[in-house]
């Protein structure tokens, strides 16, 4: 396989990861309005916080690493 086409699939596979974290975010987010809403804040509520930093977190090194990878097409 070509260098450009092993980038090519990188980058795929990068954007289907991508989608996970987005599909994540939003699942997590709509559980804690959820409890937010209800006035049912508890220990439930904060781990769904940190699990929302840190998918947000993971969304910016994976979007980083596909914009590397995209300059890495342009000097090919």
């Amino acid at each position: 396989m070509a260098k450009i086409d092993e980038i090519k699939e990188h980058i795929g596979a990068l954007k289907g990861y991508l989608n996970i974290i987005v599909a994540f975010i939003l699942a997590i987010g709509a559980g804690i309005s959820k409890l937010y809403l209800s006035n049912d804040i508890n220990i439930l509520f904060w781990i769904g916080i940190i699990f929302i930093i840190v998918s947000i977190a993971v969304f910016v090194i994976l979007s980083k690493k596909i914009h590397q990878n995209i300059k890495k097409l342009k000097d090919l």
